[in-house]
């Protein structure tokens, strides 16, 4: 139920009675928003910039429900712990998130859905040419005329790869790890940008939470590690790895750590992945199986749009 498979599923449920399997808690993926009341973070996704005419037309109802809204944030680049460029976000190139947090945007395109939360799938099987779906609990979850795998691709392989050796392709896909710090402050930062791309250092992003539109006012700061340092890291001591990056980031803006009240991590094994040149989905016609995600195109959040809207259109054409 990330933007992925809710993007397939909101478009095939015009044609076809549509279930939605995820395992997590609640739909969106890395549209993630993490509670600690009173503060909230984005831990994943950041923003987006809508490039796409179809995704444009997209978040265009969500954009006039205020489930998305702008975010004109002052952005900046640091270098060699300086500020380097500064630029405010505007009209002109808009950057977008939800709202009030980045998980408004799975919840509402899951709203109609018939979504089941906190189930794994753990194993498909034909059954006169249909494909028979069972949880990790070995639970039958019925029978389905089509199946769509929207999920990393290490995922893909463990669930599917030995039923079909179409999969082969995924060994060429390679997913790259990041880790989100969370801070939180009793009294106000005194930062001079709202969102900073940071370059040469073990964390590539800073931004202030609490300047996005409709979130709390109290400061929290979300902090994302460069994709490399990550894949470095991504299975060492959670501890090690959150002290390491609370340090490295007070050495790039040196915060008032008297005020920290909240400090926590979350690694994201499968985050991001660099540019691919091929088809924006997979969709085997003949065992009715497909395969989306950002990951055929670029980890961001169009791209998981677009994924999903490619394996939408090839089962509706086969359907049709």
């Amino acid at each position: 139920a990330g933007l992925s498979g809710l993007t397939a599923a909101t478009q095939l449920r015009e044609h076809a009675e549509v279930t939605v399997f995820e395992k997590s808690r609640g739909p969106g993926g890395r549209m993630a928003t993490r509670y600690a009341d009173p503060y909230f973070f984005d831990h994943g996704a950041q923003f987006f910039n809508p490039k796409t005419e179809e995704f444009i037309s997209f978040i265009g109802p969500m954009i006039e429900k205020g489930v998305i809204k702008r975010w004109d944030g002052q952005f900046v680049e640091i270098l060699d712990r300086n500020i380097s460029y500064r630029r405010e976000w505007g009209e002109e190139y808009p950057h977008y998130v939800g709202s009030p947090g980045m998980d408004a945007i799975g919840k509402y395109l899951s709203r109609d859905l018939n979504l089941i939360l906190k189930t794994k799938i753990d194993s498909l099987s034909c059954v006169n040419e249909k494909w028979l779906i069972r949880d990790e609990d070995d639970r039958d979850l019925g029978i389905y005329d089509y199946v769509v795998l929207a999920m990393p691709p290490i995922q893909v392989k463990a669930l599917a790869s030995s039923l079909l050796p179409t999969f082969d392709f995924l060994d060429q896909v390679t997913m790259q790890a990041c880790f989100s710090l969370m801070l939180a402050f009793s009294n106000p930062l005194q930062l001079d940008f709202d969102a900073a791309l940071v370059l040469n250092e073990d964390i590539s992003w800073i931004s202030a939470n609490n300047s996005k539109p409709d979130r709390s006012p109290l400061s929290c700061l979300l902090i994302h590690s460069t994709n490399k340092w990550a894949d470095m890291h991504i299975d060492d001591n959670r501890d090690e790895v959150m002290e390491y990056l609370y340090n490295h980031s007070l050495d790039i803006i040196n915060f008032n750590e008297d005020t920290l009240v909240y400090k926590q991590l979350h690694g994201w094994r499968y985050a991001n992945v660099e540019k691919q040149h091929g088809e924006a989905s997979f969709f085997d016609t003949h065992e009715k199986i497909g395969v989306c995600g950002d990951w055929f195109i670029h980890g961001r959040i169009e791209s998981a749009f677009l994924s999903g809207l490619d394996i939408s259109k090839k089962i509706i054409e086969v359907m049709d």
